[in-house]
């Protein structure tokens, strides 16, 4: 059953009473939205804050000179070069893959949505424990690697391979009834 509101007392020029979407009441839509706003602030903008608090909590000078130190400027130019290999990798193969599942039916394509939201589902431990187990110095393919002097693990290689493994489902936005 829907609940009509009336805006200052008059009548819509429609002549018909408006009517909410949902039938609640005024009271409980506001008191859903003080409860999301109480989530965002406890669970999101707290912590936010006292992460903030705490990283120039000696001044903004000692902060920035802990910028600029070799191992933060190594971490800032890993995760930028990490970054800048896997978004163009992300954006070619999820947007080629997001277009043939939206466009085309074949053999296959329960398969590849599958692959593509297997991210979503792994846990991240349980992902890096898979790339151990294949790129690892006792893993499957780790003999050979190693014999060609590559490593995987630990390194570049490994770092851009968990990012895409982790963004690629963002990329692909899959329409699962066309």
């Amino acid at each position: 059953m829907a609940t009509t509101t009336l805006v200052a007392g008059k009548l819509p020029r429609s002549g018909r009473i408006a009517t909410t979407a949902t039938g609640e009441s005024a009271a409980v839509r506001w008191t859903l939205i003080g409860i999301a706003v109480l989530f965002l602030a406890l669970f999101i903008f707290l912590p936010l804050a006292i992460v903030f608090s705490q990283a120039f909590e000696k001044g903004v000078a000692v902060y920035w000179a802990s910028l600029r130190t070799p191992d933060a400027l190594a971490a800032i130019r890993l995760t930028l070069l990490a970054a800048g290999i896997a978004v163009p990798l992300n954006l070619v193969f999820g947007v080629a893959a997001a277009w043939a599942i939206g466009k085309f039916e074949f053999v296959g394509k329960s398969l590849l949505i599958t692959l593509i939201d297997l991210p979503f589902s792994v846990s991240p431990v349980v992902a890096g424990l898979i790339y151990v187990l294949l790129f690892g110095l006792q893993g499957v393919l780790g003999p050979w690697l190693a014999r060609h002097d590559l490593q995987i693990i630990f390194a570049v290689p490994g770092i851009v391979l968990a990012t895409i493994f982790v963004t690629f489902p963002s990329v692909t936005s899959l329409e699962k009834n066309p």
